[in-house]
């Protein structure tokens, strides 16, 4: 099973939150979350306990659609990008992204 995007992660974060907020109990909300969401009861409580520390629901960014591409960089590159994409739960595509973006930026967008 692939993971969820950052929109559906931030979409079930807020069913998860409206669910809590609508007086559910915490085993009715995970079935709810499980059945229309499509995941596992395991990960709806998953959902269901983040949920419990929000003061208000999350904003839905609409991501821009993606292309893949394919970089050879060094393997100790690699592992190095794969260590701190796994150590701060992003994929190594939104890792590059950002690290593109943080160097356009402060390149003045030359390149």
């Amino acid at each position: 099973m692939s993971r969820s995007t950052l929109s559906e992660r931030a979409q079930r974060l807020n069913a998860a939150f409206h669910l809590l907020a609508d007086g559910r109990s915490l085993n009715e909300a995970a079935e709810a979350m499980a059945e229309q969401h499509m995941i596992s009861r395991r990960q709806a409580y998953r959902y269901l306990q983040e949920a419990q520390h929000l003061s208000s629901p999350v904003a839905v960014a609409v991501a821009e659609p993606t292309i893949p591409i394919t970089l050879k960089v060094p393997a100790a590159v690699a592992v190095t990008l794969r260590a701190y994409a796994q150590a701060n739960d992003l994929t190594m595509g939104e890792t590059l992204t950002r690290a593109v973006c943080a160097l356009l930026t402060t390149a003045g967008g030359r390149g």
